[in-house]
């Protein structure tokens, strides 16, 4: 690969060094800065210092399929097919979890990179991404730290990950996941010199742990190991995140619901309308599928209008679009979302009917995503970035737009 790539049309320079992405699961400013405040990453206070502390805004929903597929794609959700962790397939008749590459409808730059004979590493937490992510990838690196122990050269471009790293395979509901991730990436980077590499964690602890708290700090400081073995192997790091993450529940820790399925029963008729909601995801321990954002499918009677302003009437729900308005004001696919759209405010998430969301072993209060109030995410590089066109919206997916750039030597161009 000699010449610039246009990808989904954006255009990519060549790197003449490593580029890195790192996509911090469930992360917003407040936890490196209360980190870098009480001394926990002292390499990401001189890395900011030196390069760029920007803000971005995350696609919507704050969810993490359409987030990190927009980060590989380049693009928003209206383009490459992927609007939440699960939708309703009105054709099959069915809820679907949205981890199959045949629902990708545009490429990734791994893919594009990768077959223009870059040398491409991508590394995901949870397996529910790889196949995503590694959809069209030739003769790369795709392999998630969950089946780390699984990895085969023929399937996953590499073998032996735990012997490399040093590290056992950790539970999927721990901050050794995104450790394995990162120590992974830094022995691929370092002996494998990939030109493309992407490194997906986990937000299990960000479920969990406010910022500044112990244990949001003793991660974000390991994080902080990580950022400086990469920034010393040459590469251009770009740190982002998929969405950030907000306390869902009142003071005395009780989870703030409102039962969607439950209001449309009384409304409608008992099973008439499907709430189906996109946080859905096999792993599910850390959110109870509970997330901020929502869509509805309804009946072909039922009034629309009136539907809309009943829920958005709700206590806790902040805003009722029509599938036309979302789909135009948050960039996704008309045919992949509901009848209705709804969001809940910052505080609050929404749910089906009680019975199908068990929270009761919760040892802390519920946290969780998927609203606007999750919007805004971190992005951060160990580079100065210069020449953003006047007046762009910088948008987390803009990392390898930016990072290439850099690593080319090159002006950024729209």
């Amino acid at each position: 690969m000699t010449e610039p790539l246009t990808v989904n049309g954006r255009r990519y320079p060549r790197p003449r060094r490593p580029v890195v992405v790192v996509c911090i699961d469930g992360s917003e400013d407040a936890y490196h800065e209360r980190a870098i405040a009480d001394g926990r990453m002292p390499f990401l206070e001189r890395m900011l210092a030196a390069g760029a502390d920007l803000r971005a805004e995350c696609t919507m929903p704050s969810f993490t399929n359409p987030n990190n597929l927009s980060i590989a794609t380049g693009v928003p959700p209206s383009v490459h097919g992927i609007c939440g962790n699960y939708f309703y397939d009105p054709q099959a008749g069915a809820e679907v979890m949205m981890n199959d590459p045949e629902l990708l409808r545009a490429p990734t730059l791994f893919a594009a990179f990768s077959q223009e004979g870059a040398k491409v590493a991508v590394i995901t937490a949870k397996d529910k991404l790889r196949r995503l992510l590694g959809s069209g990838l030739v003769d790369g690196i795709c392999f998630s730290a969950e089946k780390a122990d699984q990895a085969t050269e023929e399937e996953n471009g590499i073998s032996k990950v735990l012997a490399r790293t040093g590290m056992r395979l950790p539970s999927v509901y721990s901050a050794e996941l995104s450790e394995l991730v990162l120590a992974a990436g830094a022995d691929i980077l370092e002996h494998d010199r990939p030109e493309v590499m992407y490194l997906s964690l986990t937000d299990y602890i960000q479920h969990k742990h406010a910022p500044g708290s112990p244990v949001a700090n003793d991660f974000y400081a390991m994080l902080d190991r990580y950022f400086e073995r990469i920034d010393a192997l040459g590469a251009v790091l770009v740190v982002t995140a998929d969405h950030g993450m907000n306390a869902k529940a009142d003071a005395d820790g009780t989870a703030r619901v409102v039962h969607l399925q439950d209001v449309l029963d009384e409304a409608l008729a008992p099973g008439a309308a499907r709430v189906v909601l996109p946080i859905t995801d096999p792993y599910t321990v850390h959110h109870g599928a509970l997330g901020s954002y929502a869509t509805v499918h309804l009946p072909p009677d039922a009034d629309r209008e009136a539907v809309g302003a009943r829920l958005a009437a709700l206590g806790g729900v902040e805003t009722v679009l029509t599938r036309e308005a979302a789909a135009d004001r948050f960039e996704l696919p008309a045919d992949r979302i509901g009848d209705l759209v709804v969001i809940a405010e910052r505080n609050t998430v929404l749910g089906t009917t009680p019975a199908r969301h068990d929270i009761s072993g919760f040892t802390e209060p519920l946290r969780s995503h998927g609203g606007l109030t999750e919007q805004k995410v971190p992005f951060l590089v160990n580079a100065p970035v210069t020449g953003l066109p006047e007046g762009h919206r910088l948008r987390n997916f803009d990392a390898y737009w930016v990072a290439a750039a850099i690593a080319a030597g090159e002006p950024l161009t729209a």
